[in-house]
């Protein structure tokens, strides 16, 4: 597959550093720098082609199209999922987002509770955090340690190419933004009455890993990015780029993966409608 060019990094291997990835990162796309007024139009555009390769992604039935989604908190994982899927048929859109897992969870597997969202043929899946929490908090706060983590990369590249094999193409994106990004963030939601729901005393906690959870981030994106199940780095400081690079992608994968209706199973020139 060959991404379009954009902002977002496409994971290759060990040598991936997030260090290089510039969260303010607002271009090249296709080679040239777009502004935000630019940016809408293409967007909207990226929409409308997205809802009708979705529907003859629906009508095929043979397939379906994973979309993974992770971030720092306040990292516009909700709104970039939003915006991507403004106008498609819900009705061939399946999400989840993944919490603190419940008592019969934890008596599982890490990924048992997973593999029963994945997406269904002819749908299109989201999951607003994922497998991946149970490499990433679980680390940072020591439930998990190193050598038990790089076991749970193992299974997790098992698991996401199980869903290759039976049909479900997967984009991963980890939508990165900076610390001082965060801390503008959290504080709108604190002066904004509207939006001081989203706000939790323990997100201050979790900011003061930051650089913990910026470590074990570039970990696992280091070890389970493939072709056939990448890891995209998506500069996210700035909204508006960040969707657009988001779009330019999944966009790309379907057409990739060209969808088509079955052909009837009826003699059409038979059927008259009176």
């Amino acid at each position: 597959m060959k991404y379009p060019k954009t902002p977002a990094i496409f994971v290759k291997g060990k040598d991936f550093r997030l260090a290089d990835v510039d969260p303010d990162a607002n271009g090249p796309f296709a080679d040239k720098y777009v502004d935000k007024d630019a940016a809408g139009p293409r967007v909207a555009a990226l929409r409308q082609r997205l809802a009708e390769l979705q529907e003859k992604l629906y009508a095929e039935h043979r397939r379906s199209l994973l979309l993974v989604f992770q971030a720092m908190d306040t990292g516009g994982k909700d709104g970039a999922i939003g915006n991507l899927l403004a106008g498609v048929n819900p009705a061939g859109v399946q999400v989840a987002a993944f919490k603190a897992p419940t008592p019969k969870e934890l008596a599982h597997d890490f990924l048992w509770r997973i593999h029963a969202q994945t997406p269904e043929q002819g749908h299109i899946g989201v999951f607003n955090r994922s497998h991946y929490e149970d490499v990433l908090v679980t680390r940072v706060h020591g439930l998990v340690d190193k050598k038990k983590a790089h076991q749970r990369f193992e299974a997790i590249n098992n698991f996401e190419q199980l869903l290759v094999r039976n049909g479900t193409v997967i984009l991963k994106f980890f939508l990165h933004i900076s610390k001082k990004e965060q801390a503008e963030r959290l504080q709108a939601r604190l002066d904004d009455p509207d939006k001081r729901w989203k706000f939790e005393p323990g997100d201050l906690k979790e900011r003061a890993r930051w650089g913990d959870y910026q470590d074990v981030y570039e970990d696992a994106l280091r070890h389970c990015s493939s072709p056939e199940a990448p890891w995209f780095a998506v500069p996210a400081n700035h909204k508006w780029s960040r969707d657009l690079a988001i779009a330019e992608i999944v966009v790309a994968t379907l057409e990739e993966m060209h969808p088509e209706p079955p052909a009837a199973d009826f003699d059409v020139k038979a059927q008259v409608i009176k």
